[in-house]
C-alpha cells in the first residue's frame, strides 16, 4: 500500500506542469490569503511590542481612579505631595523620591505621508522625567532647560511627522516652541512623544497646579504592594496606582486586539476565494488524470493511493502559497514603520513585527486552505468508476 501511495504521489506532482496556469493561480491566491493576514497580524505584534518595552515592573504610575489613559485622568498638587512621602519609593542623595508629576496633552502634528493633521502627545516633565524612565538617550543635541519654550522630541515621532527637526520652531497651542534635542527610548512608546518643561506646558496650556499622572521609582517589584496599601489607606489619595508595565498591557490589548479582528475576518473572507480557486485546480486535475487514474485502478492498485497523492497535491501547493506569502510579508512589512491611534487618541509610531510564531499561523492557514480544498477532489479520484475513466 505504502508504495502505491509514494506511486502515485510522484505521478500527480510529476504532472502539476501540464496544469501549470492553474496550479500557479492556487498559489498565488493562498499566497495573497497569507500575505494580507501577516500583514495585519505582524502590525499588532509590533504595536503590543512597542507599548510592552514601555512599561517597568519597579515603576509606579498613578492616576485618577477609573481613568482607563493619561488624558482622561486628573491629580492635584496636594496628592503629589502625599505621594512623594509614600514608602517603596527609590530617593536621591538629597532624599528626594525619584518621581515625575506629569501632564499630559494632545497637540496637533502634520503625518509626513498624506500631509495630514494628527493628534501628538505633548508631555509635561520634571527634572526627574527622564531618569524615572529606563534607556532614555538624547542623540542629538540636548535637553531642554528648565523654564524655556524648549523641546525635544522622540525619535519616532520625528520619522513619522514632519517640523519637528532639530532647530526648527514649532507652533503648539498659543506659544512656539523650539526643537533642542531628539531622544531615544529603546523603542518605547515614549518615542513617539514630545517632552517640555512641566511648569511651561502648565502656563501655556492653562493648567496651574492640575497634573494628570505620576511616575514613581520603586525600590523593587514588591514595593507596589506597599505603595497600593499606602494609596488606600489615605482617604485625600483614593488613586488608581499599578506597575506601568500593567498599565501599558491594559493600553496595548484593545489597539492590538482590534487589529486582530480586523485582520482574521478579511484573510477568512479572502481564504473562501482561494478555497473556491483550490477546489476547481484539484477538480481539473482529477478530470485531467482520469484515464491514468483508472489505469492504476484497473491493474490493482486500490482507491486510497488516488485519494492521498490528490490530498497531498493540493497540500503541496498550498503550502508553496504560504511560505511565498510569508516571504513577501516578511520582505514588505516587516520592520515597517507606522503610527495609528493608541488609548489616550493620540498617535503611536511603532514598527511591525513578523515573528516566527505568525508565521506559523499564516502557514496553517494555508494548509487548512489545501486541505479542505484537496478533500472533495480526492474522494472523487477514489471512487472513481474504471469504466467511467477509461472513458475520459
Amino acid at each position: 500500500m505504502l508504495r502505491q501511495v509514494l506511486a502515485v504521489t510522484r505521478i500527480n506532482l510529476a504532472s502539476i506542469p501540464q496544469r501549470f496556469w492553474l496550479s500557479l493561480s492556487t498559489v498565488v491566491a493562498v499566497g495573497l490569503v497569507v500575505m494580507v493576514l501577516l500583514s495585519f497580524l505582524s502590525m499588532a505584534a509590533g504595536f503590543r511590542r512597542t507599548l510592552a518595552s514601555s512599561g517597568a515592573d519597579d515603576v509606579a504610575i498613578a492616576l485618577r481612579a477609573g481613568a482607563r489613559a493619561e488624558v482622561n485622568s486628573v491629580i492635584g498638587r496636594d496628592q503629589v505631595r502625599l505621594l512623594e512621602d509614600a514608602p517603596g519609593l527609590v530617593r536621591d542623595a538629597q532624599g528626594k523620591p525619584v518621581s515625575s508629576a506629569e501632564l499630559y496633552l494632545v497637540v496637533d502634528g502634520i503625518k509626513r505621508s498624506s500631509q495630514t493633521k494628527a493628534n501628538l502627545p505633548l508631555r509635561g516633565i520634571g527634572e526627574q522625567g527622564a531618569a524615572v524612565r529606563q534607556g532614555i538617550r538624547i542623540t542629538e543635541g540636548r535637553m531642554f532647560a528648565p523654564g524655556s519654550n524648549e523641546v525635544v522630541v522622540g525619535k519616532s515621532l520625528l520619522r513619522e511627522f514632519e517640523g519637528f527637526e532639530l532647530g526648527r520652531t514649532v507652533r503648539l497651542a498659543s506659544g512656539n516652541w523650539t526643537v533642542v534635542g531628539i531622544f531615544e527610548a529603546d523603542g518605547s512608546v515614549f518615542e513617539s512623544e514630545i517632552w517640555a518643561d512641566l511648569p511651561v506646558v502648565q502656563s501655556l496650556f492653562n493648567r496651574n497646579n492640575v497634573f494628570q499622572t505620576m511616575r514613581m521609582r520603586l525600590t523593587g517589584p514588591d514595593a507596589l504592594t506597599q505603595l497600593v496599601a499606602y494609596n488606600d489607606g489615605d482617604p485625600r489619595l483614593k488613586l488608581e496606582v499599578k506597575s506601568e508595565k500593567d498599565y501599558f498591557a491594559d493600553q496595548s490589548s484593545e489597539t492590538s486586539d482590534l487589529i486582530q479582528k480586523l485582520g482574521w475576518p478579511l484573510a477568512i473572507a479572502m481564504a473562501l476565494g482561494a478555497l473556491a480557486g483550490a477546489l476547481n485546480t484539484m477538480y481539473s486535475s482529477v478530470a485531467s488524470r482520469s484515464v491514468e487514474i483508472a489505469t492504476l485502478r484497473a491493474i490493482g492498485f486500490g482507491g486510497f493511493p488516488a485519494f492521498v497523492g490528490t490530498l497531498v497535491e493540493s497540500l503541496l501547493l498550498a503550502a508553496i502559497g504560504g511560505v511565498l506569502g510569508a516571504l513577501f510579508a516578511w520582505l514588505i512589512f516587516d520592520g515597517f514603520s507606522a503610527s495609528t491611534l493608541g488609548a489616550s487618541f493620540t498617535q503611536v509610531v511603532f514598527s511591525f513585527r513578523l515573528t516566527p510564531t505568525l508565521i506559523g499561523q499564516g502557514i496553517a492557514l494555508a494548509l487548512v486552505v489545501g486541505l479542505i480544498g484537496g478533500l472533495l477532489p480526492a474522494i472523487r479520484a477514489a471512487r472513481m468508476p474504471i469504466v467511467q475513466g477509461l472513458q475520459g
